[in-house]
């Protein structure tokens, strides 16, 4: 009798589990990065610049339980929010479950190792800075994180690059704990509550985001002219 299908490729996002929700994170680190957008235009920048609390080589957070007393203003990514957010990578595990595509290659839950993305090119390991050093962030306008590397998004390694398949190929628990969602009981603190709403019936807890705190005066790449401060969320991942 043929195995059932991974649950990420027979469930919708407002119908996981706890555990399966924190696995979807496939700790890239790339909503860990400040944004800025033009308060007239709406227009989106990336920077290279990471929360004060990811870790630059794990791409992690450091204190993803105590997250919340370091940096208060630290949302969850919820049902919703992904559904309407523009900051997401094209490569997020959550934005592709709710388009209805299948995970790529290097994603942990298929490929058993939390390497896989580093090693695909997908994180920020080694392109990206700490808050704590970066001065302007106007300074460190980049295009990568909100671009997903050729072949990225394939459901097959490079020829060459294949891995064994890891424990994601349907067992739901064996691919929570290939990603670490052991931080999901710290981690999540919101009661599950109806589809669509900002406490979905899948755990909050995975990707977070805050107020960037002040508006770039120009962005030369994204052809930004000056204008006025506005907050605007800066997604930050947490149990990744």
């Amino acid at each position: 009798m043929p195995a059932d299908p991974p649950f990420w490729k027979r469930k919708t996002l407002d119908a996981l589990s706890r555990a399966e929700w924190e696995s979807l994170c496939d700790g890239c680190g790339r909503c860990c990065l400040h944004k800025l957008r033009d308060e007239d235009t709406e227009e989106l920048a990336f920077t290279n610049v990471a929360c004060r609390l990811l870790d630059l080589d794990s791409c992690r957070c450091s204190d993803y339980a105590n997250r919340r007393a370091t940096v208060p203003d630290c949302i969850k990514l919820t049902v919703r929010r992904v559904m309407t957010i523009d900051w997401l990578p094209p490569s997020c595990g959550y934005r592709l479950v709710a388009e209805g595509k299948d995970l790529p290659w290097w994603h942990p839950l298929v490929s058993g190792s939390a390497e896989t993305v580093h090693e695909a090119g997908i994180s920020v390991r080694g392109r990206a800075v700490s808050e704590r050093r970066a001065g302007p962030l106007e300074d460190h306008v980049v295009e990568w994180p909100g671009v997903a590397p050729p072949g990225a998004l394939s459901p097959t390694p490079p020829e060459g690059g294949a891995r064994s398949a890891g424990p994601g190929s349907g067992d739901a628990t064996a691919a929570s704990d290939a990603t670490a969602a052991s931080d999901a009981t710290a981690a999540s603190d919101a009661p599950a509550a109806q589809a669509g709403s900002d406490a979905p019936a899948a755990p909050e807890g995975t990707a977070h985001g805050r107020p960037a705190g002040r508006k770039a005066a120009a962005m030369a790449m994204t052809g930004e002219a000056p204008a006025a401060v506005r907050n605007d969320r800066r997604a930050r991942k947490g149990a990744s």
